[in-house]
């Protein structure tokens, strides 16, 4: 049986038992009385429906606060019809709430901007790496127009020309940033940027390394070679003449294989494959060593001197050795002949120290940030002739990164250099012998 019919069935049996009613007390009383009995009754039903339609205008008004009222009648199927369509109303709110709710959390992990704008692109909505992207603040900014927020002349430029089929490329607040507006729905767009200032810092580091790695190599390989044509165009060249060539042949040899080496040595310590192999490390022998070889390179031109006074660490010893080597190495390669170099190991609270002191040419101030970029030199004629492949710093920086420890570079020109190496005491083991 249809909803209808069920709720006319019950209101004609009321009016025709009114009418029965009448008919009854008109039968018994006389017509006058029954017709009487008959507008009351009517009137009754039509006074009892005009309250319910009341308390319904009423509710209408106010549904969010007041409560369903009960109904009577025909009017108990209207108003339990009435709850149920406010309940799934509620549901579906409630899960529609639900639902934005996860849309927003979502939008505001991505790494990509996202701003939600109108059709005269009025803010209303953006995740936190479009605040941090391009300068917004949601609380502050919201209704206002992204053009006044995005004061970019190329941005504006690509708003004018309305080509939102290609992305635009932009720097803003010191970022580069691909941008692209997406119509979306009758009066909505999103605006999406995407961030690329880290991906295209290391495309330039992986040209340079290119470049710098292919200048480095071209000089050893061109001496090689006009050497070698010598030796063919000559094959009676004189003995000593013939033996300073092949001296110098294999120092530039010798070089490129340095090249090669530190460069796979970055290669392996960048590798996410190359995991850290921890050990107890005994500082005291290392140390002694590197002094020694620091010494034996010095070949007596410098006064080396070694105090050691720390704790054993925890790491990798052929890491370390690299690292400290290359400090003690550099020092003894720009240190004047003359000149003292002083290796420290000591501790304190927060942690173990190693420090690498020189008399030597110094660095200028502007320079020192840039020590640990790869190729990066400070006198470039001075470093190849002190047969340096420019990638010293840049291990040391790697090595320590790796365990989580820090290089401090203090210098001052014509005067000498510190480099100090701090390892948090978290790498050091206090349980350590002060003597050999």
């Amino acid at each position: 049986m249809s909803p209808q019919l069920l709720f006319w069935i019950p209101a004609v049996l009321r009016l025709v038992l009114c009418l029965a009613g009448a008919g009854v007390v008109g039968f018994f009383f006389g017509p006058i009385a029954g017709l009487v009995t008959a507008v009351l009754g009517v009137g009754a039903m039509m006074i009892t429906h005009l309250h319910y339609l009341l308390r319904l205008s009423t509710w209408l008004d106010d549904s969010g606060q007041s409560r369903l009222p009960d109904g009577w009648g025909a009017w108990t199927d209207v108003y339990a019809r009435l709850y149920r369509m406010r309940r799934d109303d509620e549901k579906n709110q409630a899960e529609l709430a639900e639902w934005l709710a996860r849309f927003r959390q979502a939008m505001s992990l991505l790494p990509d901007g996202v701003v939600i704008m109108d059709d005269v692109l009025f803010l209303e909505w953006c995740n936190p790496a479009a605040q941090q992207h391009l300068g917004l603040k949601l609380d502050r900014d919201k209704g206002m127009r992204v053009t006044n927020l995005i004061r970019n002349p190329a941005f504006i430029d690509y708003i004018i020309l309305g080509r939102y089929e290609q992305p635009l490329t932009m720097t803003l607040h010191e970022r580069k940033l691909i941008i692209q507006i997406i119509p979306f729905e009758n009066r909505r767009q999103i605006l999406v940027t995407h961030d690329v200032t880290e991906s295209e810092r290391i495309d330039m580091m992986r040209r340079d390394f290119v470049a710098n790695a292919s200048h480095e190599l071209r000089t050893p390989l061109t001496v090689i070679n006009g050497f070698l044509e010598i030796a063919l165009a000559q094959p009676n060249l004189e003995e000593g003449t013939r033996m300073a060539h092949l001296k110098l042949m294999t120092e530039q040899g010798q070089r490129m294989q340095n090249l090669i080496d530190d460069m796979l040595t970055l290669t392996r310590l960048e590798s996410i494959d190359y995991p850290l192999r921890t050990e107890v490390l005994r500082v005291r022998p290392l140390l002694e060593r590197i002094a020694e070889e620091g010494r034996a390179l010095s070949a007596g031109k410098h006064e080396i001197v070694l105090t050691i006074d720390g704790p054993d660490l925890k790491g990798n010893a052929e890491e370390l050795r690299s690292a400290f080597t290359n400090l003690v190495t550099n020092a003894v390669r720009y240190t004047p002949e003359g000149g003292r170099i002083s290796l420290r190991w000591q501790s304190d609270e927060q942690g173990a120290h190693f420090a690498v002191q020189d008399t030597g040419i110094g660095i200028s101030p502007e320079h020192i940030s840039r020590l640990t970029e790869r190729f990066y030199r400070v006198d470039k004629s001075r470093s190849r002739e002190t047969q340096g492949t420019g990638l010293g710093l840049a291990i040391v920086r790697h090595v320590l990164l790796r365990h989580h420890a820090t290089l401090e570079i203090a210098s001052v020109p014509d005067h000498g250099s510190t480099f100090t190496v701090h390892f948090p005491s978290t790498q050091t083991i206090q349980d350590y012998a002060q003597t050999p």
